[in-house]
C-alpha cells in the first residue's frame, strides 16, 4: 500500500508540471492555430540557461530566477517576431514545419553552449523528506506540483477575465474580426509565444529540480503531446486533468509492469495513451468539437 502511494503521489506531482507545460502548448493554439513542436526543446534551453545563471554565473535565486523568466519572455518575442510573424497567411503546414525548425535550431544551440550531456541545479527546495500516509516523499515532487497548480490557476484566469486574454481567445476564433475591432493580431501573436516560453522557463525548472538536466527533457515535450491530446487541444481544463492521468499512468507502468516487461516500458506508456485516444476520441476529453463545412 505504501508503495502505492508512492507511486501515485509523485505521478501526480510529474504529472502536474507536464500539465502545466501542455498549456503553453494549449496557449499558442487557441491563440494562433499553431500546433508548437519546438516544445520540448524550449523546456531544454530553459533549463539549461537556468543552469547557466545559478551554477555557472553563481546568481542568487532570488535573481536567477527573474533573469531566467526575462530571457523566456525575449525568446518569444524573437520566435514570433522573426520566425512566424512572416508566414502570416501562410498555410498552416508552412508554420508547423518552422516551430520544427526553430526545435533543432535550439537543440544545436544548447549542444554548443551547454556541450556537457547532463546537468544539475542547485538545491532549490527544502531537504527534508515529507511523510504522507507512510509513502517518503521528497518535497521537490510536492512543491513542484504546487507551483505548478498555481501558474495554471493564475493563467487560466488571465485568459478568462483579462483583456489580453479575452482577445486572445477571440483571435483563436476569428481573427478578421479581432483585426475589425482594432486589436493588432500580431500583438496577440507574441504574447501567446511569451506566455508559452514563460511556461515552458517555469516547467523546465521544476522537471530540472526533480531528475536533473539532460537531453531526455525532449521527451518531456513528447509525452506533453500525450496530454494536449488526452485533455483536447484547445482546453486548459483539459491540460490539468490529463497531466496527473499521464503522471500515474506513467509512475504506475514503470513500478510495476517494467519488471515483466522491459525497462523503458514507462517511457512508452503515454504514447500508448495517444494512439488509444486518436482512435476512441480525436477530439480528446473536453476538446472542443469542430465540424467544417467544405
Amino acid at each position: 500500500m505504501t508503495e502505492l502511494m508512492q507511486y501515485i503521489i509523485t505521478g501526480l506531482a510529474v504529472g502536474m508540471v507536464y500539465a502545466l507545460i501542455a498549456l503553453g502548448f494549449a496557449l499558442i493554439w487557441k491563440s494562433t492555430g499553431v500546433a508548437n513542436l519546438a516544445l520540448g526543446q524550449l523546456v531544454l534551453l530553459c533549463s539549461w540557461f537556468t543552469y547557466g545563471m545559478m551554477q555557472q554565473l553563481h546568481l542568487p535565486i532570488w535573481l536567477a530566477f527573474p533573469a531566467v523568466i526575462v530571457f523566456a519572455v525575449g525568446l518569444g518575442w524573437v520566435i514570433e517576431r522573426f520566425a512566424l510573424r512572416p508566414l502570416i497567411g501562410q498555410p498552416i503546414l508552412s508554420l508547423i514545419a518552422v516551430t520544427l525548425g526553430i526545435g533543432y535550431f535550439m537543440s544545436g544551440l544548447v549542444s554548443f553552449v551547454w556541450p556537457q550531456s547532463i546537468g544539475a541545479l542547485p538545491q532549490i527546495f527544502p531537504k527534508n523528506p515529507l511523510h504522507i500516509g507512510g509513502a517518503v516523499i521528497s518535497q521537490e515532487y510536492v512543491w513542484a506540483a504546487g507551483i505548478s497548480l498555481l501558474v495554471f490557476l493564475l493563467l487560466s484566469l488571465f485568459y478568462k477575465y483579462h483583456r489580453m486574454g479575452i482577445a486572445m481567445r477571440a483571435t483563436a476564433d476569428d481573427q478578421m474580426a479581432v483585426q475589425a475591432c482594432g486589436i493588432p493580431v500580431t500583438k496577440i501573436f507574441s504574447m501567446s509565444w511569451m506566455f508559452a516560453c514563460v511556461v515552458a522557463a517555469v516547467g523546465g525548472i521544476l522537471i530540472s529540480s526533480i531528475g536533473g538536466i539532460s537531453n531526455g527533457l525532449l521527451e518531456t515535450g513528447l509525452k506533453t503531446f500525450s496530454v494536449v491530446i488526452l485533455g483536447g487541444l484547445d482546453s486548459f481544463g483539459g491540460a490539468m486533468i490529463a497531466g496527473p492521468i499521464i503522471g500515474v499512468a506513467k509512475s504506475l507502468g514503470t513500478g510495476y509492469l517494467t519488471p515483466y516487461l522491459w525497462s523503458e516500458f514507462g517511457e512508452v506508456i503515454p504514447y500508448i495513451i495517444i494512439v488509444i485516444v486518436v482512435l476512441v476520441k480525436p477530439f480528446g476529453l473536453f476538446g472542443e468539437k469542430r465540424i467544417e463545412r467544405i
